[in-house]
């Protein structure tokens, strides 16, 4: 398609096109027009991209580098992207269409993953080991994995690749980056800054195209060695599968069904605000959605009206203006989905409080919105309460007590994040153990850093990202035996 911008992958330190000649359009979902196009790639460029990250992890500078090195150029990296934040941030809300003032912010913060990771980077210690047998000295070493694939989705593509990248570089590994087809840009772009930081050619590489065309090739690839995918649990379930075949590490952000519970001792003002910050910032696209709002019944009218009130008021527009709340739907198919979930929820008999459609302002018209929806009176076994809607529809669902709020919370095949919100702390403390759930919230919601471990239980995923745990996931331990002793021991008996 002519007349549109161009961006190209990165394979071996070099900007390719693909094996195929084929493009992907990116069409901006506010105004719904293409504006970019990238490679759609096959299994060749594939191939390409993983021999090259093999090469570099074992024959390239980068394998010599040490520790100290590699955390260096990590903050050279977060040096470059706190640079060209701004620039980064445009282009990643013209591509997914969420709010300017998130990505931004977003965008500002990564440099400290950078930093964090690269202080970390020469910071893991293997030990020495007090010998239960006599003449030998052992030790412990943490070496690198290999090649990490690293796939990301649509909805906050730097974000969330940074979460992988950061930890991945830090414990010495090389990276093929495959990007969602719907978001695939930014992605492009940032790895550009790589360079400038001074990484050798082949650490970090890109692949863009379809799932179904190169996903398998990617996540079978005998030499690659892991794979961090974050996205939906079906096609997680999917990609644990075909790493299964080569029983390879991988890390699973994967889908959620939040709890953010209201008890009737809140500071009602805050838990309102994080309520609706819970489910309606980012238009509801984000795993950590506390899409099902729980109320103790004795507050359960106040909180619906209010959430209702405030809601009602939100700023439907131009994600790139400071004004708006609620931006687009990132892609088209997504669009349909929410919808079809609104006509389900309805169908079950779920009452409609607010929204429920495409918005009637001709000014939106273009872009692929849906106005911010909330259902009262849900039940926990209806569709709209079990299955992940990612997108700005709210479901309120009342509880009696504590015990009943634990169990409507855990009755769930999710267990990514929950919210609490109660001046009580012996209750806060109490709910927080045994709320299923690998980040669990009180009195605030969607709080992350880089310094604090994420990923879920059950169905959310499997591993985790952030923190220093997050580096053991790309990490092998090796132990060392050193015999001291004059001579062999008996070679026909296990010492």
């Amino acid at each position: 398609m002519s007349g549109l911008e161009r961006f190209f992958n990165t394979v071996n330190g070099a900007p390719v096109q693909s094996t195929t000649g084929r493009w992907l359009v990116s069409e901006n979902p506010y105004t719904g027009e293409p504006w970019a196009e990238v490679p759609q790639c096959g299994v060749a460029d594939v191939e390409a991209a993983v021999e090259a990250a093999h090469a570099a992890f074992t024959t390239g500078p980068w394998a010599a580098l040490t520790a100290t090195a590699r955390g260096k150029l990590l903050r050279r990296l977060g040096d470059l992207i706190a640079r060209d934040a701004e620039r980064l941030a445009k282009l990643e809300t013209r591509d997914n269409g969420k709010l300017y003032a998130e990505m931004s912010g977003q965008v500002r913060y990564l440099p400290e993953y950078y930093y964090y990771f690269a202080g970390l980077a020469d910071k893991i210690e293997g030990g020495v080991l007090p010998p239960d047998k006599s003449d030998v000295f052992i030790y412990t070493k943490h070496e690198p994995l290999g090649v990490v694939v690293c796939i990301t989705p649509w909805n906050s593509p730097l974000l969330l690749l940074t979460w992988k990248l950061a930890a991945a570089l830090a414990a010495g590994n090389t990276v093929v980056i495959k990007p969602s087809e719907f978001t695939s840009v930014s992605t492009l772009e940032f790895v550009k800054l790589a360079e400038e930081a001074g990484f050798p050619s082949g650490v970090i590489n890109t692949v863009t195209g379809y799932g179904h065309e190169i996903g398998a090739a990617l996540v079978e690839h005998p030499k690659v060695a892991k794979v961090a995918f974050t996205g939906g649990d079906a096609t997680g379930a999917a990609v644990y599968a075909g790493a299964a075949k080569g029983l390879k590490h991988v890390t699973l952000e994967l889908g959620g069904k939040s709890p953010n519970i209201i008890f009737e001792d809140a500071n009602l003002d805050d838990a309102v605000k994080g309520a609706i910050s819970g489910i309606f910032a980012a238009s509801g696209q984000t795993c950590i959605a506390g899409s099902r709002l729980l109320v103790q019944r004795s507050v359960y009218d106040e909180v619906s009206r209010r959430v209702v009130d405030f809601a009602a008021g939100a700023r439907l527009g131009d994600p790139m203006q400071a004004d708006t709340q609620v931006g687009p739907i990132t892609t088209q198919p997504q669009r349909k989905k929410v919808l079809d979930y609104i006509a389900v929820a309805k169908a079950e008999g779920a009452e409609c409080l607010l929204g429920g459609k495409v918005p009637a302002d001709s000014a939106l018209k273009n872009g692929w919105f849906v106005e911010p929806t909330i259902f009262g009176n849900v039940t926990n076994d209806m569709r709209i309460a079990r299955e992940e809607v990612f997108g700005p529809v709210l479901s309120i669902i009342p509880f009696e007590d504590d015990e009943d709020a634990i169990r409507i919370a855990n009755d769930t095949i999710y267990g990514l994040a929950a919210g609490v919100w109660t001046q009580n702390m012996r209750r806060a403390v109490r709910m927080a153990d045994a709320l299923k759930a690998g980040t669990v919230w009180v009195n605030t919601y969607r709080a992350v850093s880089f310094l604090a471990p994420f990923g879920g239980y059950k169905k959310s995923g499997i591993g985790r990202e952030n923190g220093q745990e997050a580096i053991y996931e790309y990490l092998q331990t090796k132990c060392v035996w050193l015999n001291l002793a004059e001579g062999v021991p008996n070679p026909f008996v296990l010492r």
